[in-house]
C-alpha cells in the first residue's frame, strides 16, 4: 500500500511539472505570436495614418538590397538608404523584409472614414476589403466617435484593429485593419500547440509510470528489509517478554507484590503494547492481516473503551465527557475497531496536560451514510504545521515531551491503518485555539430502528 502511494506520488510530482513547463512555453510561445499580430497590424495603421489612409510606393520607400560582394569599394548598399523607422520590425534577411514589405499594400485588408468634429461623415473607403460595405464603415466610425472614451486604438468587432488620428482642420481620421488572418493562423498556432502539450503528456505519463517502478525500487526495498525487521523483531520480543512477565508473577508469589515488580510489569506491559502495534501495522501495510468483518455495534465498543480511560482522567484532573449515540452498526473487524478508539483515547489522554478536558462523541450522519468519531483534546502547544504528518509512522512532534508520555509515534499510524482498513478515513484538525480534533468516518450499515422505519 505505502509502494502503491509512493510511487503515484512520484509519477503526480513528475505530471505536475511536465505540466508547469508545458504551460509556461506553450503560454509564452501563444502570447508572443498574438502580441506580434497586433504589432504587425499597428505598424501598418500607422503608415496609413500618416499618408491619409493610402499606402505610399513602397518601391520608392525600400530599395531593393543587393550582393555587398558585388558592391565597389566604397560604395553603400541602397538598402541602407531606407530610413531607420522602416525597420522597426526587420528581420535578418534583407532581402525577406523586402518582399514582405513591398507585398504590404496588396496583403492588407483595410477601410477608413472621414469624421468631421461633431461626428458627421464625409469620405468613406472601402476599396480595400470586400466584407465591409460604406454604411457598415460608417456605423463603425459613428459607433466609436461617441463611444471611444478618447482610445486611439483599439478592437471592434473582435477581429478589426483601429486607429483614431486627429487631422489639422480638426477632422478624425478613423482607420480599421483586418486582424481576422493573424487571429486565424495564431488561433491555429494555439491548438496545435496544445493538442503537441497533450500529447506530449500522455507520453510522458506513459513513459514515468513504466519507469516509476525502478525509479522506487531502492525506496521498496528498503521498506520492505524494515517491514521484515519490525515482523521478526516483533516475534521475536513477544517470547522473552512472555518469560519476563511469567517470572515477575513468581517472584511476586514468592517474595510479594513490591514497587519494583510493578514498575518492571507496567514496562512489560508497554512492551507488549508496543510490539502489538508494530505488528499490526506491518500486516496492514502489507494487506496481510485477517480482519472478521461483522456487523458490529460501534456505539457499545466505543462506550467500553472511553470506560477504561475513567481512571487515567481522574488521576490527571482531566474533564472527561462523552456524547455517545446508541445503536450505530457498521462492518467492520469488532477487535481492530476496539484498537482504534483505544488508541485515539490514550493519545489524548497522554498529550493533554493536568487540567485539560478530553471529549468523545460517536454520531452517524444520514447524508453522508458515515459513523463520526471525534476525539478533541486539548494541549499546551499546537504541533505545527501540516497536522496529517502526525498519522506517519515514527511522528513525534516533540520528543522530550514524548518521552515524558511514553509515545513511540506508532500509535497514530496504527489508527489510520485500522480507519483505511474498514473503508473509512482520519483526519487531524483544529478545533480552536491550543485543541485538537481527531475525526474518523466509516461507512454505516445501521443507525436506529427510528430511522430506519423512516
Amino acid at each position: 500500500m505505502m509502494v502503491k502511494k509512493l510511487r503515484r506520488k512520484f509519477v503526480l510530482t513528475a505530471m505536475i511539472s511536465l505540466l508547469l513547463i508545458l504551460i509556461g512555453i506553450i503560454g509564452v510561445i501563444n502570447i508572443v505570436n498574438f502580441t506580434q499580430v497586433q504589432a504587425g497590424a499597428d505598424d501598418t495603421l500607422n503608415i496609413l495614418a500618416e499618408n491619409d489612409g493610402m499606402f505610399p510606393d513602397m518601391r520608392d520607400r525600400l530599395k531593393k538590397p543587393v550582393d555587398e560582394s558585388e558592391l565597389v569599394e566604397g560604395e553603400r548598399a541602397p538598402f541602407e538608404n531606407v530610413a531607420p523607422q522602416d525597420f522597426s520590425r526587420s528581420i535578418f534577411d534583407k532581402n525577406l523584409f523586402y518582399n514582405r514589405t513591398i507585398e504590404l499594400p496588396f496583403q492588407s485588408r483595410y477601410f477608413w472614414v472621414k469624421i468631421s468634429e461633431i461626428g458627421k461623415v464625409e469620405v468613406v473607403d472601402t476599396g480595400h476589403i470586400a466584407a465591409i460595405t460604406s454604411t457598415d464603415a460608417g456605423n463603425y466610425a459613428k459607433n466609436l466617435f461617441f463611444n471611444s472614451r478618447n482610445k486611439t486604438r483599439g478592437y471592434i468587432d473582435n477581429h478589426y484593429r483601429y486607429l483614431i488620428s486627429q487631422n489639422d482642420d480638426g477632422s478624425y481620421l478613423m482607420i480599421f485593419f483586418d486582424c481576422s488572418d493573424g487571429f486565424y493562423s495564431a488561433t491555429r498556432l494555439l491548438l496545435m500547440t496544445l493538442l503537441i502539450g497533450f500529447v506530449a503528456l500522455i507520453a510522458m505519463f506513459i513513459l514515468v509510470y513504466l519507469f516509476s517502478g525502478k525509479a522506487v525500487q531502492p525506496v521498496v526495498e528498503s521498506l520492505d528489509k524494515q517491514k521484515r525487521f519490525i515482523t521478526d523483531a516483533g516475534h521475536e520480543l513477544k517470547t522473552p517478554l512472555a518469560v519476563i512477565s511469567a517470572n515477575m508473577d513468581v517472584i511476586e508469589l514468592e517474595a510479594g507484590a513490591s514497587e519494583w515488580t510493578k514498575s518492571t510489569k507496567n514496562q512489560i506491559k508497554r512492551m507488549n503494547e508496543l510490539v502489538k502495534n508494530l505488528l499490526t501495522l506491518s500486516r496492514m501495510e502489507e494487506e496481510n492481516i485477517h480482519l472478521v468483518f461483522s456487523d458490529i455495534d460501534i456505539s457499545k465498543i466505543v462506550n467500553e473503551s472511553t470506560a477504561y480511560f475513567n481512571a487515567v482522567s481522574d488521576f490527571k484532573n482531566i474533564r472527561y465527557t462523552t456524547n455517545i449515540e446508541d445503536d450505530v452498526h457498521i462492518n467492520g473487524d469488532k477487535n481492530a475497531f476496539n484498537q482504534l478508539c483505544t488508541l485515539l483515547i490514550d493519545n489524548a489522554m497522554k498529550y493533554t496536560h493536568d487540567g485539560g478536558d478530553v471529549s468523545v462523541t460517536l454520531s452517524s450522519d444520514r447524508k453522508s451514510r458515515n459513523a463520526i468519531l471525534e476525539v478533541v483534546n486539548s494541549c499546551e502547544k499546537m504541533p505545527e504545521g501540516n497536522l496529517d504528518r502526525l498519522f506517519d509512522r515514527f511522528y513525534r512532534e516533540d520528543n522530550s515531551r514524548s518521552r515524558e508520555t511514553g509515545g513511540y509515534g506508532i500509535g497514530l499510524s496504527v489508527a489510520r491503518a485500522i480507519a483505511t482498513s474498514h473503508g473509512g478515513t482520519i483526519e487531524a484538525k483544529a478545533d480552536g485555539e491550543n485543541r485538537i480534533k481527531f475525526v474518523v468516518r466509516v461507512p454505516i450499515m445501521k443507525i436506529k430502528t427510528s430511522d430506519n422505519n423512516a
